[in-house]
């Protein structure tokens, strides 16, 4: 059993709009996902790049968000912890919630 993540904002191997990046609004996209175990207690999201020249760059670490939630909407709060119980972790620019691809040397790819 995989679970399948999307956004309307953008398809899987498409670039990311500006809107959701340091070139633009700055604020993170739709996303909805299903197939999430029975069993599973609590779920995660990570948004990093891999190609980044420090190393992986974690653009976003969501953590705690409920079982019961299939989706967020675009522009999630960057409060350390959200209504649904949710908590946003560092990012690697040492601050929480999302921040957009802002890519030194070109095209990145960034892993949802």
């Amino acid at each position: 059993m995989a679970i399948e993540l999307t956004s309307t904002a953008f398809s899987e191997g498409q670039m990311i709009p500006a809107r959701y990046s340091c070139d633009g609004q700055d604020v993170s996209p739709p996303l909805a996902w299903s197939g999430v175990p029975e069993k599973a207690q609590s779920m995660a999201l990570i948004c990093d790049d891999p190609d980044a020249p420090v190393g992986t760059w974690d653009h976003w670490v969501l953590f705690n968000i409920p079982t019961d939630t299939s989706s967020l909407p675009e522009g999630v709060p960057t409060d350390p912890t959200l209504e649904s119980g949710a908590v946003n972790g560092t990012n690697s620019w040492g601050r929480p919630g999302y921040g957009g691809p802002c890519p030194p040397g070109g095209t990145h790819r960034y892993f949802f």
